[in-house]
């Protein structure tokens, strides 16, 4: 019998990891086809991809679709606008949502109840599109960078789950001691807390990040400027210029060549896109998984 740990294991137990490992690599597959066809079909020509013929690997490689691309300036306005509303949102967020549930997960904080209460009730109630366009404009941020900032600061479920953390991460002795040694509140969160919530952290910033780079409907509605569009809507103004643009020629050649284009470049743009976000996540994911347990232990 092979010996794992020192536990004998049975062959009910090995066929029972070899489903597991099946199931898995199943799974493996599932997930990974996809992402492996968009980034084959974004280096193909437009004629393999049209006819089907690609599968995980590029057909007639070609750069056609990044070139046809990045000759668009838009593109780097946009991944500019887009670092500058995903980093200064993230750190305004990750701000807010520590000095926010911090606070309320302290029992000494008076009013914390009502308070709770009052920000959970938001995620049940809320004005709607138009309310809150009316407030856009009355603050007078309409079709600047601050309106993609200023009206998601903060969003309800991070701060719960935030609050969560601070009940079950930070020992209520550490902060008696720290009150013995005459730290303030202040100096506390700032030496204790913030050194101790490093988890935490990482998974607001992802969470935060990530909704930040994909968010294009709030652009679609506050900003007018071009010069302030963030790569999200720029790239959807591109695909639908080509959806509408393969219309207009009457012969049916030009009609499939721009439609082949079309195709390549929704690859690539789907590539461009996730990519900044793909090679962001490894430096948090250790960080991520710990904090995504939250509360899921006691002891």
């Amino acid at each position: 019998m092979v010996k794992r740990h020192g536990i004998r294991e049975t062959t009910g137990d090995r066929i029972f990891m070899a489903v597991i490992y099946a199931v898995l690599a199943v799974v493996l597959v599932v997930l990974l086809y996809p992402l492996l066809h968009i980034l084959a079909a974004s280096f193909s020509s437009s004629q393999a991809v049209i006819q089907g013929k690609v599968t995980v690997f590029p057909v007639e490689p070609t750069l056609l679709a990044y070139k046809t691309l990045f000759e668009n300036k838009l593109i780097y306005v946009g991944f500019g606008n887009t670092f500058f509303y995903t980093i200064v949102g993230t750190i305004l967020q990750v701000s807010l949502t520590i000095l926010l549930a911090y606070p309320l997960s302290r029992k000494e904080f008076v009013g914390r109840t009502f308070l709770m209460m009052a920000i959970v009730l938001t995620m049940f109630f809320e004005g709607g599109l138009i309310p809150t366009y009316l407030i856009v404009r009355d603050l007078g941020i309409l079709d600047t960078r601050w309106a993609l900032i200023i009206p998601k600061a903060l969003f309800v479920w991070q701060v719960l789950i935030s609050v969560t953390f601070f009940k079950t991460t930070i020992p209520e002795e550490i902060y008696e001691s720290a009150q013995l040694d005459g730290c303030s509140d202040t100096g506390f969160l700032r030496r204790v807390v913030l050194p101790l919530s490093k988890p935490i952290i990482a998974v607001l910033v992802l969470m935060y990040a990530v909704a930040n780079w994909n968010s294009y409907f709030d652009a679609l509605i506050y900003l007018q400027s071009s010069d302030l569009f963030p790569l999200q809507l720029v790239l959807r103004n591109i695909l639908v210029m080509n959806e509408t643009a393969h219309l207009s020629p009457a012969v049916v050649y030009q009609m499939r060549k721009l439609q082949g284009l079309s195709d390549l470049l929704k690859y690539a743009l789907i590539v461009v896109s996730s990519v900044p976000i793909l090679v962001f996540y490894p430096f948090v994911q250790k960080h991520f998984v710990k904090g995504m347990m939250i509360g899921s232990l006691k002891g």
